[in-house]
């Protein structure tokens, strides 16, 4: 009998699929932002939409690896509202 044990690492966190209108959003919130905590977050958020690893986000934003994946997580359930009551005024529907 042949056992085979595959050794290997966990999947990448990613947000998820972002659209055309979230894109811009974000690289709006990433130009115009004074708040640099909602700043940052924009920034995780959107290099995560483009591939970046949480490892590659961390080296780059100097940042800790638990915090990418809070961020990304609570962006994957929660939109928007990620970065907490300032990210965007509006009703949470807006948010969405």
């Amino acid at each position: 009998m042949i056992v085979e044990v595959v050794v290997g690492r966990r999947p990448g966190v990613f947000v998820r699929p972002v659209n055309m209108e979230e894109g811009r959003r974000l690289q709006r919130i990433s130009r115009t932002a004074k708040d640099p905590v909602r700043l940052r977050r924009a920034i995780v958020v959107m290099m995560s939409a483009q591939g970046q690893s949480v490892p590659d986000i961390t080296s780059l934003m100097q940042v800790s690896a638990d915090y990418v994946r809070d961020v990304i997580h609570t962006f994957n359930e929660r939109g928007f509202d990620c970065a907490g009551p300032k990210m965007e005024r509006g009703t949470p529907q807006d948010n969405q």
